[in-house]
């Protein structure tokens, strides 16, 4: 069976960017973190399926959290950065995004007392207008990113990019190994299938045939979600109807939801999936 990559994008509620016209980012800390409760659950979860992970954790949460990301070490799972303040890197300047990103990979090196390899942007918003932050990855030392996705989207978005891991050759000259989130092909067109909304609005025999697909062409695909998405408690935020239909439909239904994937499907760390597929040297392991 072909061991596919589980993901996790620590992040709270109030972090989403469908939510950003409704809360500022400077009035995060007034609303109620459930982020680590939730997080806890996850860790539960995998620790019962005998799963290990990646965990995308954003520099605000590490800040506020770090016992939290000792505990997502400790648990054997691997430590990656989801940068720092979780804004859409084509809307930061590269000096910004320089110095958030490596904020974010130090603090995290520091809690975990080992490398922090892998990166994943917010909202996967590294595109044809912001390729530039994948030469500012390699220099800042990071051996893998997951944050290109390859479709069309209003707020992300590489169609036409490679649709499997691959080496990526940047911008400058450098070198990257890309795992670009999961697709799908249907009726000639490339759709999202990867998880987090789509897991939640698109039936689950969907997304089960969708990315099954991917594993009968013997490849990996990989998999997100976010803490929130399994939290029916979580405040209710008032925003565009297109908005909270895509950030509150169906949480009532994901928890279970991924326990049928954990059992239809195999799972392992990014890492372990790239260097099982050779992309990463056998040495390289983050959050190990």
């Amino acid at each position: 069976m072909i061991v596919n990559a589980m993901t996790i994008d620590v992040e709270d509620y109030f972090h989403v960017a469908a939510l950003a016209e409704s809360i500022k980012v400077d009035e995060w800390d007034a609303h109620e973190c459930r982020v680590e409760a939730n997080t806890d659950a996850l860790l539960a979860l995998f620790d019962e399926k005998r799963i290990k992970s990646t965990f995308f954790v954003l520099g605000w949460v590490a800040e506020r959290y770090p016992d939290l990301v000792k505990r997502i070490a400790t648990a054997g799972h691997e430590v990656a950065s989801h940068g720092f303040s979780h804004q859409l890197v084509y809307n930061q300047t590269p000096e910004i995004f320089r110095d958030e990103t490596k904020r974010s990979k130090d603090l995290l090196e520091q809690l975990i007392q080992a490398p922090v390899d892998g990166y994943r942007a917010a909202s996967y918003s590294i595109t044809a207008q912001s390729r530039w932050a994948l030469d500012i990855l390699v220099e800042l030392g990071f051996v893998w990113d997951s944050s290109i996705f390859p479709v069309n989207h209003d707020r992300y978005g590489m169609p036409g990019t490679p649709e499997l891991p691959y080496r990526l050759k940047t911008d400058n000259g450098g070198e990257i190994v890309e795992f670009p989130l999961s697709t799908a092909k249907l009726l000639g067109r490339t759709i999202p299938i990867a998880g987090g909304g789509y897991f939640r609005l698109f039936p689950y025999w969907f997304s089960r045939w969708g990315l099954g697909s991917i594993n009968r062409q013997k490849e990996p695909f990989i998999f997100y979600l976010h803490p929130w998405e399994i939290d029916t408690d979580q405040p209710r935020v008032k925003a565009s109807a297109f908005s909270t239909f895509r950030h509150y439909n169906n949480l009532d239904k994901c928890m279970d939801r991924l326990r049928r994937l954990t059992d239809d499907f195999q799972f392992a760390t990014v890492g372990d999936v790239l260097r099982h597929k050779q992309l990463l040297p056998v040495e390289t392991r983050s959050g190990r």
